[in-house]
C-alpha cells in the first residue's frame, strides 16, 4: 500500500479509500445492495489488512448505520488512532447551517462509536446558507477537537474558491481535500476545479473513480443486484453511453495489453493525474484486491493520451 499526507494536513491515507455506501441497512431504503453489519466488518477488516487505513461514509448513507457498522467494525478491529474516519455532512436539516453542522458532528460522532471525527466533508455546496455562516461552523467544531480536518465535495470551482477565500479572510479553518466526481468517462473539473485543489494543494479523493464499474469490465452493464437497481449510477453514465463505450473499449484493450485489469488500468490513470486517493465502493473483499494491483500499473504519456482522446464534453454531474 502507498500513503500520502492528506492536502496540507499531517493527516496520512492510503492511496486507497474504502467507501462506505456500500454498507448499511437495506431497510433504510437508501439502496437495495448495502451489506449487512458481519458482511461490511468482513470487507473492513480485509482492507485493513492491505494496509488501507481511510475510510468514508457520510450521515445519510442508510440512514446513518452505514456510520455505526463502519464504527463497529473499526472499534473490533483496529486501534482508532491508525484509521482516518471521514463523513459528511449536509443531506440533514438545515445544511450546511451554523446550527446542523454541530448537531449533525455529534450525531456522526454517536453513531460512529468515536469521540473525533479525522474528516468532516460538505457533501454539497449549500445554496440557502451564507458561506461565511458555514465556514465559521465549520471552524468552531475543528477548535473544538471533534474534528480534525474539513474536506469539500461536488462543487463548482468557483463555489470553492469562495469558502476558501472566506476562511482565509476570517483566519479560519481551510479544507485539505475534495472528493469530487472524476473518472475516464467524466472530466469536466479539468476545467477549474481540479487546477484550483491542485494549485492550493487540496488532497483529490474523487468519488466513482470506476464509473460505478463500467470502467471495470469489457461491458457496460452487470447482471448484479447493484447494476440493476442503483438508479443514480445509472443517471450520471447511460445517457453518455454510446460516446464512452469507445473509452470503455480503449481501457479493455490497454489492460489486455499490459496484462492487468480493467481496474487497475483506470486508477493507474487516476494516480498518473495526481489524485490522492480514489473512493473504492465495493461489495465483496476480491475488489479491493484487484485495486491495490493498480500501484504496480505505469502508465506512458501515450497511453494516457490513447485512453483521454475520445472523451467528448459532458454535461456537469454532482456539482448541482
Amino acid at each position: 500500500m502507498e500513503y500520502a499526507k492528506l492536502g496540507n494536513s499531517g493527516i496520512v491515507v492510503s492511496r486507497l479509500c474504502v467507501g462506505c455506501m456500500s454498507f448499511g441497512d437495506p431497510a433504510s431504503k437508501m439502496h437495495a445492495w448495502t451489506l449487512n453489519p458481519q458482511e461490511s466488518e468482513d470487507i473492513i477488516k480485509h482492507a485493513l489488512s492491505l494496509g488501507i487505513n481511510f475510510f468514508d461514509t457520510a450521515n445519510c448513507y442508510s440512514a446513518g448505520t452505514s456510520e455505526e457498522y463502519l464504527g463497529r467494525a473499526i472499534k473490533n478491529n483496529a486501534a482508532r488512532d491508525k484509521v482516518v474516519l471521514a463523513t459528511k455532512v449536509y443531506f440533514n436539516d438545515g445544511k450546511l447551517s451554523k446550527e446542523a453542522i454541530p448537531r449533525e458532528v455529534e450525531g456522526s460522532l454517536k453513531r460512529l462509536g468515536t469521540d473525533y471525527i479525522d474528516l468532516l466533508i460538505i457533501h454539497r455546496f449549500d445554496y440557502d446558507t451564507p458561506i461565511e455562516e458555514t465556514m465559521g461552523a465549520l471552524h468552531k467544531v475543528v477548535q473544538s477537537g471533534k474534528v480534525r480536518a474539513i474536506g469539500a465535495s461536488a462543487m463548482y470551482g468557483y463555489q470553492f474558491m469562495n469558502m476558501q477565500h472566506a476562511a482565509k479572510m476570517n483566519g479560519w479553518t481551510k479544507f485539505v481535500s475534495m472528493q469530487n466526481h472524476y473518472n475516464l468517462l467524466y472530466r469536466e473539473d479539468e476545467r477549474e476545479l481540479i487546477p484550483i485543489c491542485d494549485e492550493q494543494n487540496v488532497a483529490r479523493t474523487p468519488y466513482s473513480p470506476l464509473a460505478a464499474g463500467r470502467l471495470a469490465r469489457p461491458n457496460w452493464s452487470a447482471d448484479t443486484m447493484r447494476s440493476r437497481t442503483d438508479v443514480v449510477a445509472k443517471g450520471k453514465y447511460d445517457k453518455t453511453q454510446d460516446s464512452d463505450m469507445e473509452i470503455v473499449r480503449r481501457v479493455s484493450e490497454l489492460a489486455e495489453k499490459k496484462g492487468v485489469t480493467m481496474t487497475q488500468t483506470a486508477l493507474a490513470w487516476q494516480f498518473a493525474k495526481g489524485v490522492v486517493s480514489p473512493i473504492i465502493g465495493a461489495t465483496k473483499a476480491k475488489y479491493f484486491d484487484d485495486a491495490a494491483g493498480s500501484f504496480d500499473v505505469k502508465l506512458t504519456p501515450q497511453d494516457i493520451e490513447y485512453l483521454e482522446e475520445a472523451y467528448v464534453p459532458h454535461k456537469v454531474v454532482g456539482a448541482l
